[in-house]
C-alpha cells in the first residue's frame, strides 16, 4: 500500500518563532495543511481535504477572519484535487475521504470528489450539522459541507489499538485504516491510523500543531502556537490529555507507530524525504 504526504492549503500566519517560524511577531510563521493520499486494492483513499477548489476561486467561503489571521496560499495548484491529477489519477479513483474532523481548512476539498464516500466520525458530523455555539458556527462551514453527496458515519464502537478505542474507518475494506478518537479541538476529532508495512502511521491531525508536544522525551509547543491551540479547543482538558497519551505512545510504541499532526512543515518535510 502505497502513501503520498500532500500539502493541501499552505498558511503563512505572523508570529515568527512564536508560532514556531523565525523572527519577530510580524515574521511569517509557515505551516501546511498535511493530508495523505493511499493506493488501497478498493481505490484511492484521502485523509484530510484540506481546502478545496472552490476555496480557492471563491475565498470568502473560508471567512474573513481565517483568511487574515492565517493568510492561506490560495492557489489551485495546492488542492487536493490537482495533486490527485497529477500524481496520474482521476476524480473517480479517490473512493473514499476519511476525515480527521470537518474544520474549514481540513474539509475544502470534499466536494471536489462527488464519488468519494465520506467516512467521517458520527460525533464529528452531528455537531457539523448542528453547531451548538458561536464557535462551531465559524468552524464548519455549510458552504463545503452542503456538496457531500455520501456521507458515511461511523459510530463509536470499536476495539482496542495500543491502548486508544479505535474503529475501523472502512468497514469491509482489505486495508487497515481505522478511526482512533482523540476529542478536545472538536467534539468529534479523530486520529486515522494506517496500517503501513511493519507498523503504523497516525495522522493525529489536530490533536497537536507542534511536534514538540508529542516527542517521546517531552517538549512544548511555541508560545503563540499553544495559545492558538487553547482558543479553537472545544474542550482543553481532553486535548491536553490526549496530547499525554500520544506522547506515551510515540515513547512506548517507538518504531511502531509514527504519528504525524495536520500543520508542522517540518513533519511533513520528514516523512516526504
Amino acid at each position: 500500500m502505497r502513501i503520498h504526504h500532500l500539502n493541501c492549503g499552505s498558511m503563512c500566519p505572523r508570529g515568527g518563532r512564536l508560532f514556531g517560524g523565525a523572527g519577530g511577531p510580524w515574521a511569517p510563521a509557515p505551516m501546511c495543511c498535511h493530508c495523505l493520499l493511499i493506493e488501497s486494492e478498493d481505490g484511492l483513499i484521502l485523509v484530510d481535504t484540506g481546502i478545496g477548489v472552490e476555496d480557492v476561486a471563491d475565498p470568502r467561503r473560508l471567512g474573513f477572519v481565517f483568511c487574515v489571521a492565517t493568510r492561506p496560499r490560495l492557489e489551485v495548484s495546492e488542492t487536493a484535487l490537482r495533486q490527485v491529477a497529477d500524481l496520474g489519477f482521476s476524480v473517480a479513483d479517490v473512493r473514499h475521504i476519511v476525515p480527521t474532523h470537518l474544520d474549514l481548512d481540513h474539509a475544502g476539498g470534499l466536494a471536489d470528489f462527488p464519488g468519494a464516500s465520506v467516512h467521517v466520525f458520527a460525533p464529528e458530523l452531528r455537531a457539523a450539522m448542528s453547531p451548538a455555539t458561536l464557535m462551531e458556527r465559524n468552524r464548519y462551514r455549510a458552504a463545503q459541507l452542503s456538496g457531500v453527496a455520501k456521507w458515511a458515519p461511523v459510530e463509536p464502537d470499536g476495539e482496542d489499538w495500543f491502548g486508544f478505542s479505535s474503529v475501523r474507518a472502512l468497514p469491509g475494506a482489505r486495508e487497515d485504516v481505522l478511526l482512533i478518537p482523540l476529542p478536545g479541538h472538536t467534539s468529534g476529532h479523530c486520529g486515522v491510523a494506517v496500517r503501513a508495512g511493519g507498523g503504523w502511521l497516525l495522522h493525529c491531525g489536530d490533536a497537536y500543531f507542534h511536534h514538540a508536544e508529542v516527542a517521546p522525551a517531552g517538549g512544548r509547543a511555541p508560545l503563540g502556537l499553544r495559545w492558538f491551540e487553547s482558543i479553537v479547543n472545544i474542550d482543553k482538558g481532553a486535548r491536553l490529555a490526549n496530547q499525554k497519551r500520544l506522547r506515551e505512545l510515540a515513547r512506548n510504541r517507538r518504531g511502531e507507530v509514527k504519528l504525524m499532526c495536520s500543520h508542522d512543515p517540518s513533519e511533513l518535510a520528514a516523512f516526504r524525504n
